[in-house]
């Protein structure tokens, strides 16, 4: 029997999709994630349950849309495929169901710039993407349009996508937007909340992107800068 291809990676989709189960951002079989591979994708098998997973379950698709094995891909592989497609500084596309993201989306509500945490999602918004019936090409389209500049949308009447680099992190990247969506939603119980500027959104975002674990970038001196004791 021939081994399966890129075994590391496959056992990767298998942690990562327990991991979104653990952290409540799924249930059952809801949800899907892919990992690009160089010529393709791998994804998860439609309708099996993620702790019934193996490696040799996990689907291997070309991005013509053939796929190998004996079971069929997600559903929503099309999504997976136009985005990794059309984002080459992607290589993770996680697909989820969480309570508080979903709440959101099936007002057709994004969430807007109530929190500077926002800036890890790729801009000041996260926007939600119209409407169209699971796993089609029109759900894709609206979902790479929605996506644009972004490393996160909500699906109206459906759920969240989130990208990344590496399964970890985009696992992590997805619980901030529905702890993001969870604080949204509270917040609207006092009325609507202010929003920071998309200038300060940005600087946020630099700020972040520029921090090492543990530390405060040296902003001119505005801030100290945490340091090992003794240095």
């Amino acid at each position: 029997m021939t081994e399966p291809t890129h075994p590391e990676l496959r056992q990767a989709v298998i942690d990562t999709c327990l991991g979104m189960n653990r952290t409540h951002l799924n249930q059952g079989m809801s949800g899907n994630l892919s990992i690009r591979t160089g010529n393709g994708f791998l994804i998860t098998p439609t309708s099996l349950p993620y702790d019934e997973m193996r490696p040799e379950d996990i689907v291997e698709m070309g991005f013509d849309g053939t796929y190998l094995g004996s079971r069929q891909p997600s559903s929503e592989w099309r999504f997976h495929r136009d985005i990794l497609a059309a984002r080459p500084d992607v290589e993770v596309v996680l697909h989820a169901h969480p309570t508080f993201a979903t709440a959101l989306a099936v007002h057709g509500r994004g969430i807007p710039s109530f929190h500077y945490m926002i800036a890890l999602a790729g801009g000041d918004s996260i926007r939600c993407a119209p409407y169209a019936t699971f796993g089609t090409q029109a759900l894709s389209d609206h979902a790479v349009a929605a996506l644009e500049g972004r490393l996160a949308c909500l699906l109206a009447n459906h759920g969240m996508i989130v990208l990344g680099t590496s399964p970890k992190g985009t696992l992590a990247l997805a619980v901030e937007v529905e702890t993001l969506a969870r604080q949204y939603i509270f917040s609207l119980q006092l009325g609507e909340p202010n929003l920071l500027s998309p200038e300060e959104v940005a600087r946020a975002g630099e700020k972040m992107r520029a921090m090492k674990y543990g530390q405060v970038p040296d902003d001119g001196g505005e801030n100290d800068v945490a340091r090992p004791r003794g240095a």
